[in-house]
């Protein structure tokens, strides 16, 4: 039986991080993206390619990458995001799209860059991480929810 490819996107640490080792231990040919891949790894015998979800060549470079190297997706796990936390009236225009664009847009874009694939192939699992953020709320952290509240609504 041949193996599963999955691409984790936001795999450096926390969750994402988790996912890849998990994966890993699973048996899965593993994809774990970054911006920024470090010349060593806490990810040993795993493929670390750059990813930065608010750019377009950089996902569809790095999806080429890995299914060059690991074969065709057969699951992606978009994981990439980071919270802005603060007093709303605080936040600059600039903070507000940044947050959008990484944890909503960024998400969207990976998804529209690999399901021409999977559909072509008819297999394929997508798995949005939006966490607890996506259901419940915190004082402080009204931006953050509302990318989570976001990508739990497209994900439904």
């Amino acid at each position: 039986m041949k193996k599963q490819t999955v691409l984790i996107t936001g795999a450096s640490s926390g969750i994402g991080k988790a996912n890849a080792l998990r994966f890993q231990a699973a048996g899965w040919n593993v994809a774990a993206t970054m911006r920024r891949p470090p010349a060593q790894s806490e990810l040993p015998d795993l493929t670390l390619l750059p990813l930065d979800v608010t750019d377009p060549a950089s996902i569809e470079a790095a999806i080429a990458e890995a299914e060059r190297l690991l074969g065709p997706l057969d699951a992606i796990v978009n994981n990439a995001d980071y919270g802005l936390v603060g007093p709303f009236e605080a936040a600059t225009d600039e903070q507000i799209r940044r947050q959008f664009e990484t944890n909503v847009f960024g998400l969207m874009n990976v998804v529209r860059a690999v399901l021409p694939g999977m559909r072509q192939r008819r297999v394929g699992v997508i798995i949005n991480v939006a966490y607890m953020g996506g259901r419940i709320t915190f004082p402080l952290y009204y931006l953050y929810h509302g990318t989570k509240w976001a990508i739990e609504g497209f994900s439904e």
